[in-house]
C-alpha cells in the first residue's frame, strides 16, 4: 500500500497500451488493497484525472485500489478523434483497460459530469464488471425540468470551443464552482495549457459531435437507467450551473437502487468544494455492507 506522502503525480502516473491505436494515461495509488475503484473525470477543457481527482486519491486509496484514468481524449491518454459516442468510447476503453491489467473482479466507479455519464454506460454495457456508482452531477442522467437548456456551462464550454482563449477557459471555470477563490491563476494558466493545443481541442470538437451522431441515443442514458442493478449514490451541489439541481429528479426516480446527496453552497466540483464530507460520504458508501 503506498503511504499518503508519497503519492504524488510522478509517482503514480502510468500508461497502458489498451488497443492497437489507443494508449491510456492512469494514476494508480493503493496497490494491494483488495477492491478497485475507478475515478472518471469531467469533460471541461483542459480536464484530467489528476486535475479533477488530486486531492482526492490519497484518502481513497487508504481504503481502495484507486485509477484515476485519463479518458480518451484528455490528460495524456491518446486523442483519437474517429470514435463512436463519447460514452460507448469511453466504456470500451475503460473495459480494455481493466482486461489489460489483469482486473477481473468488480470495480466501484466514481464519476463526475462526463466522467459520470460513461461510468453509467460502463454498467450499462458490461454489468458483471461494474459495483457501485457514485455520480457526480453525471452527464446523460440528468434531465433538466426547470433549467433552461442548455445551460451556462455548456455554452460556456462550447464558447470556449469555438473560441480557445484564456479568457473563455475562466469563464467557463468560474461557472463550475460556488467558491470563487478555488478558481486562481495557476489553475486557469494549467487548464489553458491542456486544453489549447491542437490535439486537444480536435478531440473535444470529436467529443461534443458524437452526441449528435447516429449513436447519440447512446448518450440519453435516464432512458436506460432502470436497468442499473447496482446501487448508486447521486452527488448533487445546490448551486450547479452546468447540470442544475431538478436534472437529478428522473435520475432518482429510474434508477432502482439510487439514493441523493445535495450539498449546498457546492456547484459542478463537489470533490473539491465539499472535500473532506465529499471522501466521508463516498467511503460510507461503498464500503457499507449492505447488498
Amino acid at each position: 500500500m503506498t503511504a499518503i506522502d508519497e503519492i504524488t503525480y510522478e509517482s503514480t502516473s502510468r500508461f497502458a497500451q489498451v488497443r492497437d491505436d489507443l494508449r491510456l494515461h492512469y494514476h494508480e495509488a493503493g496497490v494491494g488493497n483488495d477492491t478497485t475503484i475507478v475515478l472518471l473525470h469531467g469533460g471541461g477543457p483542459g480536464a484530467s484525472s489528476w486535475s479533477n481527482f488530486a486531492r482526492n486519491i490519497p484518502v481513497l486509496a487508504q481504503r481502495f485500489h484507486v485509477l484515476a484514468v485519463d479518458q480518451p481524449g484528455y490528460g495524456r491518454s491518446d486523442k483519437p478523434t474517429e470514435h463512436p459516442q463519447y460514452f460507448v468510447h469511453s466504456a470500451s476503453a475503460l473495459n480494455d483497460l481493466l482486461d489489460t491489467l489483469g482486473i477481473t473482479d468488480r470495480v466501484h466507479l466514481l464519476g463526475n459530469s462526463l466522467g459520470g455519464g460513461a461510468a453509467v454506460r460502463f454498467a450499462l454495457d458490461y454489468p458483471e464488471r461494474a459495483g457501485r456508482l457514485v455520480l457526480m452531477g453525471p452527464g446523460g442522467l440528468s434531465v433538466n425540468l426547470f433549467a433552461p437548456d442548455p445551460t451556462e456551462g455548456v455554452k460556456n464550454l462550447g464558447r470556449f470551443s469555438y473560441e480557445p482563449t484564456r479568457e473563455n477557459l475562466e469563464a467557463f471555470l468560474r461557472i463550475m464552482v460556488f467558491d470563487q477563490s478555488l478558481i486562481t491563476p495557476e489553475l486557469v494558466e494549467e487548464r489553458f495549457a491542456s486544453a489549447s493545443t491542437p490535439e486537444s481541442l480536435a478531440a473535444a470538437k470529436a467529443m461534443g459531435k458524437s452526441f449528435s451522431s447516429a449513436e447519440f441515443e447512446k448518450g440519453m442514458l435516464w432512458r436506460d437507467a432502470y436497468k442499473l442493478r447496482q446501487r448508486v449514490l447521486l452527488i448533487w451541489g445546490r448551486e450547479d450551473r452546468v447540470n442544475p439541481l431538478d436534472g437529478a429528479l428522473v435520475a432518482l426516480k429510474m434508477i432502482p437502487r439510487a439514493q441523493l446527496h445535495v450539498f449546498g453552497g457546492c456547484g459542478h466540483w463537489a470533490q473539491l468544494e465539499k472535500f473532506d464530507e465529499f471522501n466521508r460520504l463516498t467511503v460510507d458508501f461503498l464500503t457499507d455492507g449492505v447488498e
